[in-house]
């Protein structure tokens, strides 16, 4: 019997953490493994997180740091007492291709084209030295404001200190290996023209795709045509270069000695490129972890300069930040769809997880997705109903404000109310805002037709006959009996407890598409009791008497 205690010794977590099927903990023990065949398990241990800050932070921004920080946590427990640090990197040096949709005044950011971020002035507030300044700035608050722990570095002031000047001055003494991992990658347009450096022209401050001349690894310089023609030459350290993007990716693994960075699946295919490149210049490639991408409601691959699918802000104007970190946590190698209608189960879910925990044993609980959002110290909450329940609590009675539904919960759940249970209070002005935004839009009432008719009378009488405070079993129950005695909707592949028929899903569309205006719903039974059986048969009057429902 799994123990209720929360009590546990440190040589049971790690033996429970061993043999853990949580993908977190399986990419941890990779790490592990990897400081074993280095001889050296003490060492500080790097996680990175790479951001183009060429827009502002997103919900794949997110989904990155907290699935990094999860195994991050995880190696804490596999690898007590080794130091652990989690780099978010951002490449600001890279030229600044297109002009972004959300910026005020795009003529403004004409005469910028092509040069690095942190050369784009701030086009939001000129509060920032430049546009990667700000979105930089956006960057960390962005974390800040979810509570990560990390350490935020910038491509830019890495590469003008010097903490690159090693690592560029091995890729010219490289140079024709670096070109050899990435010439077959290329088709032979680019291949004539590439190069693994891009210059800073020295006069229009532009980052400059065009062919090396010349490599001297004697002084780590690179011979170039500069836009007007002339020939130039210029130091690769300092700044006055950066790498193409697949090639930094290899040099900084191997310059910094990263140890662990998963990326989305748009980079599996240059995977073995990166590790490549990091191995000719000397480092050990990092274990990797590749996540699917998000889906639309379409089905199709979520993109920023689309604007299809789902943003944080959005996410979390509907529901608390612990059910987005579920969802990231949630079959990560697996294509989801990231949209509006995924996030009431996916709340539900992150309290049946919650409720759980205390029932599980260790094994268990560190499987448990709550473990890995709460990094080990998961909170205990109390929630007498489901969000499902509150949507449609809402629905039935139209409530516009928390007061209304808090009449309802009261009186359906003795001594609960907003000061006892705030996480619920929390709840019921998610539920508000989700119906009016999204339900109440699709609501579609339609009338009974006879037969569907005959039903509701009889449901209403088998309600009256109830007592006024049934609970959701028992209401569950009748209206149960009620569907077994109507031939349309008996089950002949179902058995109900005597032996006969089961019920059809078909009586429950019914209640809920007459009713409650839309195709699913909640456990009938558990509605009506929160609802009051009384209500409930009123509803039931005014569809068959064809009021509009719409209306409340």
């Amino acid at each position: 019997m799994p123990s209720n205690s929360l009590a546990i010794n440190d040589d049971e977590l790690l033996e429970a953490a061993r043999v853990s099927k949580a993908w977190p903990f399986e990419e941890a023990r990779k790490i592990v493994e990897r400081l074993e065949k280095e001889g050296n398990p003490d060492r500080t241990v790097l996680f990175e997180t790479g951001y183009g800050p060429s827009g502002l932070p997103h919900i794949g921004t997110f989904g990155e740091v907290a699935r990094t920080t999860m195994v991050r946590r995880a190696f804490e427990i596999l690898a007590p007492g080794v130091k652990t640090r989690l780099l978010c990197f951002s490449d600001d040096m890279d030229g600044m291709r297109k002009i972004p949709d959300n910026v005020p005044d795009r003529a403004f950011l004409e005469p910028y084209l092509h040069m690095p971020l942190t050369r784009v002035p701030d086009p939001f507030t000129n509060e920032y030295p430049s546009f990667g300044d700000h979105n930089n700035a956006m960057l960390r608050r962005f974390l800040d404001t979810f509570g990560f722990e990390y350490e935020f570095a910038s491509a830019t002031e890495y590469y003008k200190s010097g903490r690159f000047d090693a690592i560029l001055k091995r890729v010219a003494e490289r140079y024709d290996d670096i070109m050899a991992i990435m010439l077959p990658t290329l088709g032979p347009e680019r291949r004539a023209t590439y190069s693994p450096f891009l210059p800073i022209s020295p006069k229009t401050g532009r980052v400059l795709y065009v062919p090396i001349k010349k490599v001297n690894v004697a002084d780590a310089t690179i011979v170039f045509d500069d836009e007007d023609g002339e020939e130039t030459t210029l130091s690769v350290t300092g700044g006055r270069v950066k790498l193409q993007w697949k090639p930094d990716f290899g040099a900084r693994w191997a310059a910094l000695g990263v140890d662990f960075e998963m990326f989305g699946k748009d980079h599996g295919p240059n995977m073995g490129v990166y590790d490549r490149i990091c191995k000719a210049l000397g480092g050990h490639p990092p274990e990797h972890f590749v996540y699917e991408l998000f889906l639309d409601e379409k089905g199709e691959k979520i993109s920023k300069s689309r604007g299809n699918g789902l943003t944080i802000d959005e996410w979390l104007t509907y529901a608390p930040t612990e059910s987005l970190a579920l969802y990231m946590f949630q079959r990560p190698r697996q294509a989801k769809k990231l949209y509006f209608d995924v996030i009431p189960r996916t709340v539900d879910e992150y309290y049946q997880h919650l409720a759980a925990y205390p029932h599980q044993d260790w094994k268990e609980r560190l499987g448990n997705p709550v473990w890995h959002i709460h990094h080990g110290n998961p909170p205990a909450i109390e929630l007498p109903v489901s969000f499902a329940l509150l949507l449609n609590l809402v629905s039935a009675s139209h409530a516009h404000d928390k007061a209304v539904l808090w009449g309802f919960i009261s009186r359906h759940v003795a001594g609960v109310t907003p000061e006892t249970h705030p996480e619920l209070d929390r709840l019921a002005g998610y539920a508000i805002r989700y119906f009016d935004d999204f339900v109440k839009p699709a609501k579609v009432f339609r009338a009974p037709d006879e037969v569907e008719a005959e039903a509701l009378r009889a449901l209403s009488v088998a309600l009256g006959a109830l007592p006024s405070d049934a609970d959701g079993e028992t209401i569950q129950t009748a209206l149960l009996d009620v569907a077994r005695g109507i031939e349309r909707y008996q089950d002949q592949t179902k058995k109900s407890p005597d032996g006969g028929p089961g019920v059809s899903v078909a009586f429950f569309q019914v209640i809920y598409e007459v009713l409650l205006g839309q195709e699913r719903g909640p456990r009938f039974g558990s509605f009506v009791a929160l609802y009051g059986i009384d209500n409930t048969r009123e509803l039931i009057r005014r569809a068959l008497a064809g009021e509009d429902l719409s209306k409340g």
